[in-house]
């Protein structure tokens, strides 16, 4: 491994001040386009955010969800504000700010694993330039987030593991520890990248009590973060670990390992382009290979953690999750770390070759701000349904007596966060978080709604449709008012 140098550290302000500038320009693009909130999770992150403190009961049990909670907690105070709640202008900063972070990362992740400079900024060419990576860093949405912070724990990892100096492990946990606590991807990509540091030691003849030390230094960090949301889970809803909603059925890849692998291989080429994805996979083929064949560099077999990222979707598509190519954007900084570790590793005329080869297959690849690209275009698919949802506003604009409106958030918070155009605030909502509130309301609605908002359509229906089902006579005491985009809104009976 290579040590950080004065040169090496100029690399990493020039990438990161380069790639927040890119980034800044890519917000813009998109902002100009209409496309910052076009996901009906971006706008469900700011929803999650702003609940916290705007909300029927506020407080901290509004943490709880299905999402982990430091994006939400970054953004809570800002989204009470309505100009950023609005837009996501706050949130969209720290997206670009974690952009630039991701690409410091990946330069110095190379730079470490080669000492090549030219190496590490190709890879983040890889990168920076792909027009699903600057979409969606030009969102609230949580996966730039998850991309600074994992590839900076592990670059920071490399070293601290290295030395053992104490203030480097420590620095290395909480980054990492933070990473766990923005998406589920981060855990897998956090034991890996252990397990990898640890297998590096070992082959490097570390004493035992040596490696166990440095390990522990810093996996108490991530571990005390994972324990601390699971026990926050249980007492906000009630469960240690939340599976309802993650997955639905589809007999595609349902039970099919070989299913599910090729989904993923299909999605990850979609984003970034099949000689891309080769030389991708070469390269951090060849960084385990020197790893393996020389001790004095084992620890460049960490870098290789970030392809455990992509384990999630894996597991996902075998349990019959529909297909979202989103859930592959995880691995493209896994894509560019490769690219680069490939030119690194060669040597001489070899290294030209492999250099041409990765920028040949970047100008081959998706062209930076395509608004077609397949995250853009996925992320508008609700586009028709908000114009359908229209009909809906408008009578809720109309008669609208400023009671509170029955809906499941898990399903409709972008919808939530649309109608904060018409002066609605979360507490205008009742849903999964206000308790027993809302446990109450599940048995009986009349005594404290007047509205009930359904999503009838998307993924079958919310679990007030399914308890409609169920149950018809929940909705005895209301009448169907106004309808679309598979959203319907139903009003008490007059008494």
């Amino acid at each position: 491994m290579e040590d950080a140098t004065p040169a090496s550290d100029r690399l990493g302000r020039f990438v990161a001040a380069s790639a927040a500038l890119l980034g800044l320009v890519a917000a813009t693009y998109y902002a100009w386009a209409g496309l910052t909130l076009s996901h009906f999770d971006a706008k469900g992150h700011l929803v999650v955010a702003r609940r916290i403190i705007d909300s029927l009961t506020p407080g901290w049990v509004q943490v709880g969800a299905l999402w982990l909670p430091l994006p939400h907690l970054v953004n809570v105070f800002p989204t009470q504000i309505d100009f950023f709640y609005t837009t996501g202008a706050f949130a969209v900063a720290v997206s670009v700010a974690s952009f630039a972070l991701a690409a410091w990362a990946i330069a110095r992740l190379i730079a470490q694993a080669t000492g090549s400079r030219a190496a590490a900024l190709i890879g983040v060419i890889v990168f920076a330039a792909n027009p699903n990576v600057l979409y969606l860093q030009a969102t609230p949405m949580t996966e730039p987030m998850l991309w600074g912070l994992v590839c900076a724990g592990i670059a920071l990892l490399v070293p601290a593991l290295a030395t053992g100096e104490s203030r480097a492990l420590h620095r290395a946990g909480l980054v990492l520890a933070g990473a766990v606590l923005t998406r589920y991807e981060a855990w897998l990509a956090c034991a890996a990248a252990l397990a990898c540091g640890g297998a590096g030691l070992l082959w490097q003849s570390t004493a035992w009590k040596t490696v166990c030390r440095r390990l522990v230094l810093v996996t108490v960090y991530p571990a005390t973060a994972i324990v601390g949301f699971l026990l926050l889970s249980r007492a906000t809803v009630g469960e240690w670990f939340v599976k309802s909603g993650f997955f639905v059925p589809d007999a595609a890849t349902l039970g099919d390992p070989v299913a599910s692998v090729a989904a993923i291989s299909r999605g990850l080429t979609q984003l970034t382009s099949e000689p891309l994805t080769w030389l991708g996979w070469a390269g951090l083929a060849a960084g385990v290979g020197l790893a393996i064949g020389r001790r004095n560099r084992a620890l460049g077999v960490l870098p290789v953690a970030v392809m455990a990222m992509g384990v999630l979707p894996g597991v996902a598509f075998f349990e019959g999750h529909v297909y979202r190519v989103r859930y592959m954007v995880t691995l493209i900084p896994a894509v560019a770390i490769g690219a680069g570790l490939l030119v690194g590793h060669c040597r001489g005329r070899w290294r030209w070759l492999a250099a041409a080869l990765v920028l040949l297959a970047i100008y081959d690849g998706p062209k930076p701000f395509n608004a077609e690209a397949p995250m853009p275009t996925e992320a508008q698919w609700d586009r028709s349904l908000r114009i359908g949802r229209m009909q809906v506003t408008a009578y809720l604009e109309r008669n609208w007596d400023r009671t509170p409106v029955m809906a499941s958030m898990g399903s409709l918070a972008h919808y939530m966060h649309e109608l904060s155009g018409s002066g609605f605030h979360i507490r205008d909502f009742l849903h999964e978080g206000n308790g027993d509130i809302w446990l109450s309301a599940l048995v009986y609605p009349d005594p404290l709604v007047e509205w009930i908002l359904i999503e009838e359509s998307a993924r079958g229906g919310d679990m007030l449709a399914a308890l409609v089902r169920q149950r018809p006579a929940f909705l005895s005491g209301y009448q169907r008012v106004a309808e679309g985009g598979g959203v319907a809104l139903y009003r008490r009976r007059a008494r």
